[in-house]
């Protein structure tokens, strides 16, 4: 009797498939998402304009204030448009927790962001777990901040993966893990994290061995035709290691890893002279 009921196409789910009321429910929500999108880029647009000056001016410098009201109007209207939205949450949590916005209120951003992380958002776990270690003296902060960072990290989050990196390296909270470390700066450089590109380097230089996971990681990642380049880097000699990740960190523009690159060229012209 199961069976028949299920295909008859006026039974329970199939019925309710075939109606148009469904196809305009997904067409609605689709829309829906598509225009708070659109005012979470133009709301991201006037920060990133207030980021751009704010560190030439006074943080609650009234020539801010159209910009900020801006953002955090487009922020509001993206939640009103879709209220399911976990970026215009995290957004809006940024206004109210970091600037000096008309109508800024500490508990309203607290409250947002919290329920920004719960929702899956990565950027807003990793800053909650950030200010969680931050601000807090609770004994049971840390553990709330790990367990953030962890959400942030499953989903690849470079600043997090730093942070637990460093997290697993310094032995804070947690067992010291040199391993989970490498791993952990390793796939944050991969992303083009400077500080992480830096830490794995510096690691490499004083003889830390990369994981078995890392190689493996690395054959896996690769295709077929690459498998013999891949092998070959893990064999790499631990400076030229090192050198490519002073490399990524230079590329994002930060100068420690342009002075580590020129440490390392000026250790291998002594070498040379030395050697001739």
């Amino acid at each position: 009797m199961l069976k028949q009921s299920l295909k008859n196409p006026n039974f329970g789910v199939f019925r309710f498939l075939s109606r148009p009321h469904f196809h305009n429910t997904q067409r609605e929500m689709h829309s829906r998402n598509r225009k708070a999108m659109e005012y979470i880029a133009k709301g991201w647009n006037a920060l990133t304009e207030v980021d751009r000056v704010i560190d030439y001016c006074e943080r609650n410098d009234k020539r801010l204030i159209p910009l900020l009201r801006t953002a955090k109007e487009n922020f509001e209207l993206a939640l009103e448009a879709d209220n399911s939205n976990t970026h215009a949450r995290y957004w809006l949590s940024r206004l109210h927790l970091k600037y000096h916005v008309p109508g800024a209120c500490k508990a309203v951003g607290a409250a947002l962001l919290v329920e920004a992380a719960d929702m899956g958002d990565p950027d807003a776990q990793y800053e909650l777990g950030c200010r969680l270690r931050v601000d807090n003296d609770y004994v049971q902060s840390d553990q709330q901040a790990f367990y953030y960072l962890e959400k942030a990290v499953d989903q690849l989050h470079a600043g997090a993966l730093y942070l637990l990196g460093a997290v697993y390296l310094t032995g804070d909270c947690v067992k010291k893990d040199i391993a989970s470390a490498l791993w952990c700066f390793h796939r944050a450089s991969e992303k083009g994290h400077a500080g992480a590109a830096v830490a794995y380097g510096s690691l490499l230089l004083r003889g830390a061995q990369v994981p078995e996971e890392i190689t493996r990681y690395n054959l896996k990642k690769g295709s077929s035709s690459k498998k013999a380049k891949s092998v070959e880097s893990g064999m790499m000699n631990p400076v030229e290691m090192a050198k490519k990740q002073f490399e990524v960190a230079a590329k994002a523009g930060c100068d420690l890893g342009f002075k580590w690159l020129e440490r390392l060229d000026e250790e291998e012209k002594r070498l040379l002279e030395e050697n001739s």
